[in-house]
């Protein structure tokens, strides 16, 4: 009997203290965190897909017609501004010079003689007058001649990577014919499209003087080591995409970049005075974003908000919240509408602190 007993009252105790566990568990359960929107100053980088060009992308053409006798480079050599790249066979220019040279040195003797003859007031002046203006013709034709037999030497016009030959040693050329192509890649043209919106957030933020540097983030996911500056915007928008183009400037001393390539650049964009909530404490309903709301009298209501801006962990808000009111930080799931529950406040401050964010 008196272990009946002993036994009944230990069921009854540890049945107590487990009751007393469960009620203590379920109190701590349903408290839940609140917290408020935090204004700040901050900014978000905008991703833009770009081109590469190079600063000076030309091509080189023929400007002589005759046969390709010497190629002295290979395609994607770096060659130095004034470097031979292509010799056109000379020998008709050079017949050409020489003649026009000829004649030159014949006219200038006749205007010698000429001159001569007019000081001792033998020949009349008109007379010397047109020997004078055929000196001048024959040095104007050597002129062209010399011009004509330089054009059989294709120069490189500025330092530059030589692209794909479209001709080959021997090939027939005429006048206009594309040899190659060159490229200064010491710098970078990148452009990028900006939507309409962004574009007149840019100008209202950034002052007209102001520098702003971008990164490029290349086609193997990786950043380019060195960062651009915005330097122009066009003047028109596209009608049919509604955006703008901008461009930037991106030194390249290593040449890594090339004509020709893409990739997506990064800009930051500064946002002034927004409201910043994490993104945790919303969630979705068909296509529309919401959040739970905390009344003074502690009970649950859902609001629907529109986002201005996304970062990492972190929404900033266009409508529908301000400044002191209080949200649902976790336990979206748990909760139901018109619902009271029992909270602990967490200051913005705090609750943004403890996100993977890194804002300014």
């Amino acid at each position: 009997m008196r272990r009946t007993l002993m036994f009944m009252s230990l069921c009854a105790l540890l049945g107590h203290t487990s009751c007393q566990s469960k009620a203590e568990k379920k109190e701590a359960e349903t408290k839940f965190l609140v917290t408020s929107p935090m204004r700040t100053d901050t900014s978000i980088t905008e991703e833009y897909v770009c081109q590469i060009h190079s600063i000076s992308h030309i091509e080189l053409r023929a400007q002589e017609r005759g046969y390709l006798q010497k190629i002295y480079v290979d395609e994607g050599d770096f060659v130095k501004e004034g470097q031979l790249l292509f010799q056109i066979m000379p020998r008709l220019y050079e017949a050409e010079f020489q003649k026009a040279k000829a004649e030159a040195s014949f006219a200038e003797i006749e205007y010698q003689n000429t001159k001569t003859l007019a000081d001792s007031n033998i020949v009349a002046p008109n007379e010397l007058a047109m020997a004078r203006a055929k000196f001048e013709k024959a040095k104007a034709e050597l002129a062209l001649a010399q011009v004509h037999l330089q054009f059989t030497e294709i120069r490189a016009p500025f330092d530059g990577i030589i692209d794909r030959f479209h001709v080959r040693l021997g090939s027939l050329v005429d006048e206009g014919d594309l040899l190659t192509n060159l490229s200064d890649n010491s710098q970078m043209w990148v452009y990028y499209n900006v939507p309409e919106a962004e574009y007149l957030d840019y100008r209202s933020n950034v002052r007209k003087d102001s520098i702003v540097e971008v990164k490029l983030l290349m086609a193997n996911n990786k950043l380019f080591e060195h960062s651009g500056k915005v330097e122009t915007i066009e003047a028109d928008f596209n009608n049919e995409t509604g955006n703008i183009p901008f461009r930037a400037v991106f030194s390249n001393p290593n040449r890594l970049l090339r004509h020709g390539e893409t990739g997506n650049v990064l800009m930051r964009v500064p946002l002034k005075d927004v409201l910043l909530i994490p993104q945790k404490a919303t969630f979705e309903v068909l296509d529309k974003r919401y959040v739970f709301v905390i009344d003074e009298h502690h009970t649950i209501h859902s609001r629907e908000i529109e986002v201005a801006a996304e970062m990492p962990h972190i929404y900033a808000i266009k409508s529908g919240l301000k400044e002191g009111d209080k949200i649902l930080l976790e336990g979206l799931r748990l909760v139901r509408e018109n619902e009271e529950i029992e909270y602990e406040f967490v200051k913005p401050e705090k609750a943004l602190s403890e996100l993977d964010l890194y804002a300014e």
